[in-house]
């Protein structure tokens, strides 16, 4: 699997690249092996599948304006027949603060996967990250979105649902002990959502015990 330590794109050289894929970390987030993210960026990668996996600025005090800036480059630079973006904890948040600006490349992304965004109330509270708490609610999504989370995030105990995706009107899947969906809630291989990127129609389940 790559390392992702110097290259952010992953191409598995099997030929016509018929998807692209942006996955984006949260918080406090280096890339780590054990993520399910890292996994999934090399699995892809491993299917021939166009796959770009940035480590984004300042993960451990990150900076709004920046990583919208980020965000736009990486969508300015997007190519396939098909262009996903999978975001995790808070950038999941970044993705809504982007549809709520219409930046620009976030119409040209054909499905988007939200997976445990922290809730407003949260990010309000951490210094570091107060800056992404998202108010706006009045806003259109851009293309067809999917939101994952566990129904005990502690970083969003009201539940996902009711702060995002109800108001958002966004297909909500919760799952049952899942925390945040991060390494120590398990959440190392994760061949659910790799089969949503692969087919957007297939159901996320939790992982395999």
């Amino acid at each position: 699997m790559n390392t992702y330590d110097t290259d952010d794109l992953v191409d598995g050289g099997l030929g016509p690249v018929p998807r692209s894929f942006l996955i984006l970390h949260g918080w406090q987030n280096h890339r780590p092996r054990g993520h399910w993210q890292h996994w999934l960026a090399g699995r892809l990668g491993e299917l021939g599948q166009h796959v770009v996996y940035p480590q984004l600025p300042g993960p451990d005090d990150p900076d709004l304006e920046v990583w919208m800036a980020e965000l736009a480059r990486h969508l300015d630079a997007q190519r396939g027949s098909e262009r996903v973006v999978v975001a995790h904890s808070l950038s999941a948040v970044l993705w809504l603060h982007a549809a709520a600006r219409a930046l620009p490349g976030v119409a040209g992304v054909d499905r988007v996967l939200l997976v445990a965004p922290p809730s407003a109330s949260v990010l309000a509270g951490l210094p570091e990250i107060a800056g992404f708490a998202l108010r706006e609610r009045d806003f259109t999504l851009p293309g067809p979105t999917r939101l994952v989370a566990g129904d005990d995030d502690p970083y969003c105990p009201e539940g996902a649902g009711a702060v995002y995706g109800d108001p958002l009107g966004i297909p909500t899947h919760v799952l049952s002990g899942a925390g945040h969906l991060g390494m120590d809630a398990g959440y190392g291989p994760w061949p659910a959502v790799l089969d949503w990127c692969l087919d957007g129609t297939a159901r996320i389940t939790a992982r395999a015990d």
